[in-house]
């Protein structure tokens, strides 16, 4: 399996615990403070345990409840959701006995307005660097959509765009993928394009769309080290934002 796992499980997501007895003996008074802060955490419905995973890398990742799928380790995020490992990256799973607040149901919210698959041209056509844009996605066979939504959440179509990573120009081409893609000048828009639509196709053949994204941000070395989508905020709401802007 490739891990241990504590000798205490996971206590469950509902905080309950089995009811009092009347004690056989007589408690000293020093213990009753005590006792007020256990009958506290008794009364309290909405706490809940968590599992700890360990990642061989000595990394640590908070959880709601873990099992095991062959060999990969599913964990049940807190915050709702699920992500797998292969059970090589993993340590071992140790019991979190410090209950934390159970999440509450989030309150019903209008879904924000999806851009549907169906974009007219003319809308694509109004953006910035249209013309770039629907020429190298048409030469590489990509869906102009995505390139403009992987653009939009990438610079906001700021050709100048710098990140603290170094990653540079429209679609933020890190150092390393420019000297794949033997780009000289990574603020010139139409080479920039260029280079990000060829990496975006050399990735979607390799992998699905949500897939391909997550490589595009993270790397595609990270993707296959956790077998998925990896499990940073960051990267999961990327995914999330440019699926929901294409429609997908």
């Amino acid at each position: 399996m490739g891990f241990t796992r504590g000798a205490v499980g996971n206590q469950g997501m509902t905080g309950e615990r089995t009811s009092l007895v009347q004690l056989p003996f007589r408690l000293a008074p020093s213990a009753f403070p005590l006792l007020a802060v256990a009958f506290c955490l008794l009364a309290v419905p909405s706490l809940a345990f968590a599992d700890i995973v360990v990642f061989t890398t000595g990394r640590t990742m908070s959880v709601a409840a873990t099992r095991i799928d062959g060999d990969r380790l599913t964990v049940t995020l807190r915050d709702g959701g699920e992500a797998s490992f292969p059970t090589g990256l993993v340590a071992r799973v140790d019991p979190d006995e410090v209950p934390y607040p159970a999440p509450a149901a989030p309150a019903p919210v209008e879904a924000a307005p999806v851009t549907p698959p169906g974009v007219p041209d003319t809308a694509l056509a109004s953006r910035p660097f249209a013309d770039i844009i629907a020429t190298a996605a048409a030469a590489h066979g990509v869906d102009a959509r995505i390139v403009h939504a992987v653009i939009e959440a990438e610079s906001n179509y700021q050709p100048r765009a710098r990140s603290r990573k170094g990653a540079k120009g429209l679609m933020q081409l890190m150092p390393a993928t420019a000297r794949q893609y033997a780009v000289r000048d990574p603020y010139d828009p139409r080479t920039n394009v260029e280079a990000g639509v060829r990496h975006l196709k050399d990735l979607l053949s390799r992998f699905d769309l949500g897939l391909a994204l997550a490589a595009y941000n993270a790397g595609e070395a990270t993707v296959r080290r956790y077998g998925g989508v990896p499990p940073f905020a960051e990267t999961r709401s990327y995914v999330a934002r440019i699926l929901q802007r294409v429609g997908r």
